[in-house]
């Protein structure tokens, strides 16, 4: 079956949680499933069959030390800083949320936090674009005001010195 949400299904058949993800990310899956397809059939029995869709070159599972290995070598590849880890990959999620204006209760559930409370708290400086975007309504607000009431002012008493 296809991973993305394009891909036809019978109507009685559940969603695939991949339905959710842009297009491009499922590209992207599909085509590291066909390299792992590959890879699988080259090793023959030497493939561990985890059914897992982000494994060694063997089929084993990764583990933490294989991701940040190959993450070190994606960054060094792509002229980034050397001292990125995959945890700035999240925070990076979170910004870009964040600063496209997608609501708090929102950026927690993509980030499996149970509340909002908690995703503030651990990324507050990241959400201020929309924390911060109810201060400014309000900042724009009186300003308004202020300018209406100095403009009344002016009305009534003539100039102002």
């Amino acid at each position: 079956m296809a991973l993305g949400a394009e891909a036809r299904r019978d109507e009685d058949e559940e969603e695939s949680p991949h339905d959710a993800l842009p297009k491009q990310v499922v590209d992207v899956l599909d085509e590291h499933a066909r390299w792992q397809q590959q890879e699988r059939a080259s090793r023959g029995m030497e493939w561990s069959r985890t059914g897992r869709a982000f494994t060694t070159r063997a089929g084993e599972p990764l583990d933490a030390a294989n991701v940040r290995r190959d993450f070190k070598a994606i960054v060094k590849k792509a002229g980034l800083n050397p001292e990125w880890t995959p945890r700035e990959l999240r925070h990076s999620f979170v910004s870009l949320l964040s600063d496209h204006g997608i609501p708090l209760e929102t950026i927690a559930l993509l980030v499996g936090h149970s509340s909002q409370a908690t995703t503030e708290a651990v990324y507050r400086k990241r959400l201020r674009p929309v924390i911060t975007k109810g201060a400014e309504a309000m900042d724009d607000i009186f300003a308004e005001d202020q300018e209406r009431e100095g403009t009344e002012v002016q009305e009534e008493g003539g100039a102002v010195a």
